[in-house]
């Protein structure tokens, strides 16, 4: 009856056509507002480029370790057999224990001044204000691009007037003064991101300024501390000047010198330097393995300006 009506007085009935309520597809995946950050980018753009780093960078790891455990005379490019004589000969015959053993004292004394100095030193850039405090600053960050081997003839001049040389703390002094520029810069940024606030609330309880930073804004600096340490550590395991210059007699040598020495003028024991290689870099591998997380988000925090 409506459409005779309609057609009656000469008008057509139109009906809309039923609209689809879900958005299509391109707007399901990106509502407004919800922009992606970045395209879609295939898998194998990224895991391509990086599996390529890896093999170059696990290359020389694999051939050092082959060295290391492949008896001598092998020229197999797989590790089988194996043998432990190159270890066994570096470790007692080489006085690699030795080495080791001052390599580990010289790191852990260098990682404990220089956190107790860097964090003395960047509470009182990061709390106070005083007249040289930018000055102060940008003399740390020159001093970045002094070279060590510049140092060598001054330091070793102080060290011979103090009877240090030929002692395991002139190497840690020389680590530690080294070490404590970018140190402190590191944990004055990470210091700014504590909120004064909280340090405020513990003076209004009762609290010291000393203790309410032991108990307020210590706990918050673990990353800082431990990306520091860690950086001061490594640094002082692998660096081989300043050992070499203050060190002179074999059984106060670190680990970097002792490798030097299983290097003739005519000749290189290629199975003895490997595993020697290896004992080194494994306190290190492990260091990084554990702290891996929590050197990342040191080191980022304290670049951030508080």
């Amino acid at each position: 009856m409506t459409a005779a009506l309609a057609e009656k007085h000469g008008t057509h009935s139109v009906h809309p056509p039923a609209q689809n309520t879900r958005p299509p597809a391109a707007h399901r995946r990106r509502g407004p507002g919800r922009e992606r950050a970045f395209d879609e980018v295939p898998r194998r753009q990224i895991y391509v480029p990086l599996g390529i780093y890896l093999v170059f960078t696990l290359i020389p790891f694999y051939w050092m370790l082959l060295f290391a455990v492949r008896p001598a005379g092998s020229t197999s490019l797989v590790p089988w057999p194996t043998t432990g004589e190159h270890f066994d000969k570096v470790w007692n015959e080489r006085s690699f224990a030795v080495f080791f053993q001052n390599s580990m004292i010289v790191g852990i004394c260098t990682l404990i001044a220089t956190t107790l100095v860097a964090l003395a030193g960047g509470y009182a850039l990061a709390r106070f204000d005083f007249r040289i405090k930018n000055g102060f600053m940008l003399a740390l960050l020159c001093s970045q691009f002094i070279p060590g081997a510049l140092m060598l003839v001054p330091l070793f001049e102080i060290f011979k007037n103090l009877q240090m040389i030929n002692s395991l703390g002139s190497v840690v002094i020389a680590e530690t003064v080294f070490q404590l520029p970018l140190s402190i810069i590191l944990i004055s940024g990470f210091i700014k991101n504590v909120p004064v606030s909280l340090e405020e609330a513990a003076w209004v309880d009762g609290c010291s300024r000393f203790r309410a930073f032991c108990a307020v804004v210590l706990p918050l600096l673990r990353p800082g501390l431990i990306a520091v340490g860690s950086f001061a550590f490594v640094h002082s395991w692998n660096h081989f000047l300043f050992a070499l210059m203050f060190l002179s007699e074999q059984d106060k040598q670190t680990i970097p010198v002792g490798l030097n020495t299983l290097i003739g003028a005519d000749s290189v024991d290629l199975g003895a330097l490997a595993a020697g290689g290896v004992i080194a870099a494994v306190p290190v591998v492990i260091v990084f393995a554990f702290i891996q997380k929590w050197l990342i988000t040191g080191f980022s925090a304290g670049a951030v300006k508080g």
